[in-house]
């Protein structure tokens, strides 16, 4: 490979990361080269021109997704040639599985230079999955210790407790090894449905049931809802949401990913993680080195402005080191929001997303 593309980024942008001594979780911004994963601080909105580490791929192993930190659903785990395990979590199940993806390609294109052959994935037409009891897989999903995690879910202003979401229990599958892809947990999800172990909850579910064909009953995807037939034998249900309204909560995702808030009071830049719902349209965030499920804030976007600010300058309201990809959202209580995203096109992406919600 010649250092030209050596040294060419394969892909780029925030994860947070478990720290190996101390198991706090610090937002870092990446950059995927053919041959490392490099991360680098980010201290106000700049990043830092000193590298914080790097990860040789190498002979890793990507597990994805890894799904024993609680709460926690979105990270992955690389576990390095010499036995140290690294951590890191996206934004969304699609940034997760893209960084999975993405890393995985980069460790198959070393071997393959090398003249090894990357190990072949097992046919799943052949696999353990055709020979799984059912009722095995259940009894599994209710483990207390190593279970698929039940919670409060709002759909369309209705709660629903002790559920799951379709993506969990695909995730949850995968991880255990239970089915070698989501496709084929998909259709394994579909069988429990079928048997009457899982149950559909909120419309939209009960509407896949009514119109996939057999085997396509179950969804992946985080908004379906599902639970066990009888969730009686399951442990108790997480608290609801206290602090935010579940009509708040209740609308449909639209958009996931990091940007840079300023705050209002001491003006410094921290990551959040970001959500856009509609009907309601809110926009809430999330401090991404917590792992509970509480926004930090978030406000309606009923009659709010949002707009583009220049890079060249320092906008009025706008302190500190300022990377670029600057927006302001104006609410309708006048409370001015500034933040800066990663790239401008995702810049271009959130002003769109959330103009359409305004």
């Amino acid at each position: 490979m010649d250092s030209g593309k050596q040294n060419m980024a394969l892909r780029e942008g925030f994860l947070v990361k478990r720290g190996h001594l101390v198991h706090n979780w610090k937002a870092r911004w990446f950059v995927l080269m053919p041959d490392k994963l490099l991360y680098y601080k980010y201290e106000g909105g700049k990043r830092d021109s000193c590298q914080r580490g790097g990860i040789l791929l190498k002979d890793c192993v990507m597990t994805s997704p890894f799904l024993e930190h609680e709460n926690r659903p979105l990270v992955f785990k690389l576990h390095t040639k010499n036995g140290v395990d690294h951590f890191l979590e996206a934004c969304s199940r699609e940034e997760r599985d893209d960084w999975a993806g993405d890393i995985t390609a980069a460790v198959g294109k070393l071997q393959t230079s090398e003249g090894v052959t990357a190990p072949k994935q097992p046919d799943p037409a052949g696999s353990q999955f055709h020979n799984i009891d059912l009722s095995k897989v259940l009894d599994s999903m209710y483990d207390v210790h190593s279970g698929i995690n039940m919670s409060i879910h709002v759909e369309q202003g209705n709660t629903y407790s002790n559920c799951f979401s379709g993506s969990a229990v695909v995730d949850w599958l995968v991880f255990m090894q239970l089915t070698l892809t989501r496709v084929e947990a998909m259709t394994l999800a579909s069988a429990l449905l079928e048997e009457g172990f899982l149950r559909t909850v909120g419309l939209k579910s009960v509407e896949a049931v009514r119109t996939a064909g057999l085997g396509e009953q179950f969804l992946d995807d985080s908004t379906a809802l599902y639970s066990f037939s009888d969730s009686l034998k399951k442990r108790g249900s997480v608290k609801a949401e206290a602090s935010r309204s579940a009509v708040e909560l209740s609308g449909k995702v639209i958009k996931r990913g990091y940007l840079l808030k300023q705050g209002h009071r001491r003006k410094n830049w921290k990551l959040r993680l970001f959500v856009l719902r509609s009907e309601p349209a809110y926009l809430h965030y999330y401090d991404p080195t917590k792992d509970d499920i509480s926004p930090a804030g978030g406000f309606s976007l009923r009659s709010c402005l949002v707009s583009s600010l220049h890079d060249n300058g320092v906008p009025s309201g706008v302190k500190g080191n300022i990377q670029g990809n600057l927006f302001k959202i104006i609410t309708q209580s006048d409370i001015h929001y500034f933040m800066q995203a990663p790239t401008h096109q995702q810049k271009t992406d959130w002003i769109d997303a959330i103009r359409q919600q305004t």
